[in-house]
């Protein structure tokens, strides 16, 4: 379920982080076809918030709007603020009711102060990691992630990797079909994984435009092979190492990284919008075995393909 969306307004809002929330789910774009959201900014300190950035924001609602939100943005801010406790009293109510929370950035710190970080992985910036492990040793931090995926409570690293985090839950909960879409409106890659790295050397090519370029666009058509490092660096004229190397400057990400996030998309695909069985989108998808696209499946996406199906197509599927 994500129909209601909530997003904290806190004093002190990082303005970038806040506006992904509000472009995501603050826009109607139901016309083309893609879900809408009841969206609210949400203030437990008045109608007018400041941001750090010398204007304010209006909210609207208080603290009981988040009583019927499916989702709870909360998006960066200073960490060395406490918020008022009634917030941190609503979130850990929305979540024991079955809401999901979203951090970016700092904001995983007002999910460590409501004790929603205990007993889970988390990650926010680079640069607050050792902090907020400090904070709250009874967390797991992930320093080297983009985002962490521990339903009901979702962090995201810095900045743009909120993007990452937002298009990730909208694909998990709604399909990849409409993150995709979104993807296109706000003109981003439609998919980086969660385990790439925060800091790479060169950004990642939007444009595809370097020296990997072409032998990227052969692997996405050539994913139902059983594709090697060794193979992939002689077509592109490389050696294994140096290879690897580039493509992890190029991509973010290493190449068997790069293979299964791109397998485990395509086989969502197939899930979303055909009826061929587990053991042929296997086979598709280069996989080879229902068992190991299972595998990576529930690692990359947190279900079974048998029961994401159910959820996009609303019938089970022809196996298990």
């Amino acid at each position: 379920m994500l129909r209601d969306v909530a997003v904290l307004a806190l004093p002190g809002a990082h303005a970038f982080e806040l506006g992904v929330f509000c472009e995501f789910f603050g826009i109607d774009r139901t016309d083309e076809g893609l879900p809408g959201y009841d969206f609210a900014l949400v203030s437990a300190t008045g109608a007018s918030v400041p941001t750090r950035h010398g204007f304010a924001v209006q909210a609207r609602h208080g603290l009981q709007r988040l009583e019927s939100a499916d989702l709870i943005g909360v998006p960066a801010t200073d960490p060395g603020v406490r918020q008022p406790e009634e917030l941190y009293e609503a979130l850990r109510a929305a979540v024991g009711r079955g809401a999901r929370v979203l951090s970016i950035c700092s904001g995983a710190f007002v999910l460590g102060e409501a004790g929603l970080l205990d007993g889970r992985r988390c990650t926010t910036h680079w640069r607050y990691a050792a902090e907020l492990a400090r904070r709250y040793p009874r967390s797991s931090v992930e320093v080297d992630t983009l985002y962490v995926d521990e339903d009901p409570v979702i962090t995201g690293a810095g900045t743009a990797a909120g993007i990452d985090t937002c298009l990730h839950l909208v694909r998990k909960l709604q399909g990849s079909a409409v993150a995709n879409d979104i993807a296109r409106r706000m003109v981003t890659p439609p998919h980086r994984d969660g385990s790439q790295t925060q800091y790479v050397k060169r950004p990642s090519p939007k444009d595809r435009t370097g020296r990997l370029a072409p032998t990227l666009a052969w692997m996405e058509s050539h994913l139902e092979q059983q594709l090697t490092v060794d193979g992939i660096a002689r077509r592109a004229h490389m050696s294994p190492r140096t290879f690897a190397r580039r493509f992890l400057q190029e991509t973010g990400s290493t190449p068997l990284q790069w293979l299964t996030g791109q397998r485990v998309l395509l086989a969502q695909q197939h899930l979303e919008n055909t009826d061929e069985p587990v053991t042929a989108i296997a086979a598709r998808t280069g996989f080879g075995s229902a068992d190991t696209l299972r595998h990576h499946f529930v690692r990359r996406v947190g279900t079974t393909p048998h029961d994401y199906r159910r959820t996009f197509r609303g019938r089970p599927n022809q196996d298990r």
